[in-house]
């Protein structure tokens, strides 16, 4: 059904271009040569306008009711004041097209700030007009729409746009309904987020945690709106450091092949073979051989190599179960047939250089050239990103290609996509391809995050702690009086890992962040806690009411969200905000405009239930007598966003806490 609804859209919507262009014609002079035919082009004309009106509305209608979709009311309005403007300005190419929610909700509910930058525009074309008749012009040329209750002119040339508190009403009503649903896609694309990617054999640190956390939620997102996402781990599991630990696996287990090794430490397995790869020149050799005799694929070698692979990834998995991450594991071996390749193609296109035995690729306007061949004849990493990039454009038909990795790879990777784009692998307008970098996780001395000994702090060591901490938190607040047993596991679990990644996602991943279980966990101001106890109590309140859901489903059908008092109108329109924030995010990769937006709508909740009797109790006996279910549906609605939005942050809120 939504195929079939965004295609009639889309006829519509050129219908309305091909008329609007006809309509042009007939009013231009030029285009009619005084004839007996005029009155039949005017009469023509004016068949065309009313034709385009229906359209219009029709079209306008289809938008509004199209599926389940929750409506995005700045596209709409963008879409409206679009077309107001290209009318108002047809000497315009690509007019300017901003429309905001309002700073100040006293002037309006939303803005269109785009006047000025017409008159500018205009001005550099010898036309003198000011933004404000430009504003009034707009205004005048505004198509019919079911949104906007009035607009108003202030300062140099600002509109001022409130919206209709009957339309907001509607929208509310069919969230209620239906429940936040993304809007609909034209074509089903594929996406393809590499996150995580730690390194076998040795221990996942802090920056995984911040990979893991960052592009699970990008993935989540995507899958939300609709895309076909694959999770792919891009883990080090080949290398020459293998050489070194297969060579210490036959010395310490020699029966490693009939018997499993029972390797706890892999990192002190690591250790001891470097130390030995290190000092000991003999066993340096062998370690070379090993290396040699894995590549050649010799049975035994990928036998241990094997061994070594499982016991990280289990390692890895005890993460991933805690953090609740889904993964499909493609490390560097998965690639090295496909380098060869790669090399070929390169070298087929007269794409490389030699350098002292080294294979180069130089791409124009990049400062560092990307080495493919080593002078010993292996591969590199420049040479396993090519034959990753090049497998997901061509083998997975990826239309997007987010990588996950903290922001001192962004060269190497600025690189790689412009060695891909210069062999003509992908177009940058049709496929994109991007580098989401972060920052680097710091202590509360806001240095590097290490343990008091100066070591790495591991991941399960600090997902432990967080579990301990949340525990204390939770029995500081008398929880483990009201909650049984399973409850209180279910919430220490709830708010030990939902904070750990809000605390992640609710900062600019650009930026380097402190890391504080006493911020995190505390339950006043933007963290995982407060949003937690807030949701919490949201949804207590029809639950101390007697309302189940049977009952407040029959309500959304029955009752009109009733938007009178200025604390209902702002939380209204703050939770159908939901839809242009996650565009937002679509768009630019930032979370934490996702975390700052549930903050806004906790908050705006607060103020909403602090003013508005949900339910009025007798003060003596403390019984229900009078529900107010147009706010108990306010309730609700808020609480069906919240839930939407901690699922894309991978936060799994209790009914209880």
């Amino acid at each position: 059904y939504l195929i079939c609804a965004t295609k009639e859209l889309l006829f519509q919507e050129r219908e309305i271009r091909n008329l609007s262009a006809e309509i042009e014609s007939l009013k231009n002079p030029q285009n009619l040569n005084p004839s007996p035919r005029l009155d039949e082009l005017r009469e023509e004309n004016t068949r065309l306008k009313y034709r385009l009106n229906i359209l219009k509305r029709s079209l306008q209608e289809e938008k509004t009711h199209c599926g389940k979709s929750t409506m995005n009311i700045n596209q709409q309005l963008q879409e409206i004041f679009g077309e107001a403007i290209r009318t108002s300005c047809p000497e315009l190419e690509n007019p300017p097209l901003a429309v905001t929610p309002n700073q100040q909700p006293k002037f309006g509910d939303y803005q269109c700030n785009s006047a000025m930058a017409m008159a500018q525009m205009l001005k550099a074309k010898g036309l003198k007009v000011s933004p404000r008749e430009i504003a009034e012009k707009i205004i005048q040329n505004l198509p019919d729409n079911e949104l906007v209750q009035k607009t108003e002119i202030a300062g140099p040339g600002f509109i001022n746009i409130h919206l209709k508190k009957t339309f907001v009403s509607k929208l509310l009503s069919h969230l209620l309904i239906n429940g936040a649903q993304p809007p609909p896609l034209a074509a089903r694309k594929k996406v393809v987020v590499d996150f995580s990617s730690p390194n076998i054999a040795k221990e996942m640190h802090v920056g995984h945690l911040r990979s893991t956390i960052i592009g699970e939620s990008m993935s989540r997102l995507f899958e939300f709106l609709g895309y076909d996402v694959l999770r792919l781990n891009h883990v080090g599991d080949w290398g020459t450091q293998f050489g070194m630990l297969i060579a210490h696996l036959q010395d310490k287990f020699p029966d490693y092949l009939t018997v499993s090794p029972p390797i706890s430490d892999l990192q002190a397995f690591y250790k001891e073979s470097k130390k030995r790869f290190d000092e000991d020149e003999d066993f340096k050799k062998r370690a070379y051989q090993c290396v040699v005799r894995l590549q050649s694929k010799e049975p035994d070698f990928i036998k241990g190599w094997n061994l070594i692979c499982d016991v990280s990834r289990r390692e890895f998995q005890k993460v991933y179960d805690c953090l609740d991450i889904k993964l499909i594991e493609r490390g560097e071996s998965y690639y090295q047939e496909l380098m060869t390749e790669v090399v070929k193609e390169f070298d087929g296109k007269g794409l490389t250089q030699m350098d002292e035995g080294r294979k180069l690729v130089f791409v124009p306007g990049q400062s560092i050239p990307l080495t493919i061949v080593k002078s010993d004849g292996g591969y590199t990493y420049d040479t396993s990103d090519l034959a990753a990039i090049r497998q997901r454009l061509f083998e997975e038909k990826a239309d997007i290609i987010i990588y996950v990795t903290d922001s001192g790879q962004a060269t190497h990777f600025q690189v790689v996509f412009a060695a891909a784009q210069m062999i003509g692998w992908y177009d940058p307008q049709v496929t994109r391809v991007e580098h989401a970098g972060f920052g680097v996780v710091l202590g509360e001395d806001k240095k590097k995050f290490k343990t008091r000994s100066g070591d790495t702090v591991r991941l399960m060591d600090l997902l432990e702690e967080g579990l301990k901490r949340s525990m204390d938190k939770l029995k500081e607040k008398e929880r483990d009086k009201a909650l049984t047993p399973e409850e209180l596991v279910k919430a220490q679990r709830a708010v030990a890992f939902g904070c750990i990644k809000y605390a992640d996602l609710s900062h600019n991943r650009i930026n380097d962040y402190i890391f504080s279980f006493d911020k995190m966990l505390d339950d006043r101001g933007n963290t995982a806690a407060y949003l937690l106890y807030a949701f919490t109590r949201i949804r207590s309140i029809a639950r101390l009411a007697n309302i189940d859901e049977a009952m407040l489903k029959k309500a959304a059908e029955t009752t009109e969200v009733i938007l009178d008092h200025e604390k209902e109108w702002k939380l209204g329109k703050c939770i159908l905000r939901f839809p242009e924030i996650l565009q937002k995010i679509l768009d630019d990769l930032l979370l934490h405009t996702l975390c700052d937006y549930l903050y806004e709508l906790a908050t705006t909740f607060t103020e909403f239930y602090d003013s508005c009797y949900c339910v009025e109790k007798d003060r003596q006996t403390g019984e229900v007598i009078k529900v107010n279910m147009w706010r108990m549906l306010l309730c609700e609605a808020t609480a069906i966003i919240m839930a939407k939005g901690f699922e894309i942050l991978g936060i799994n809120p209790v009914q209880r806490m």
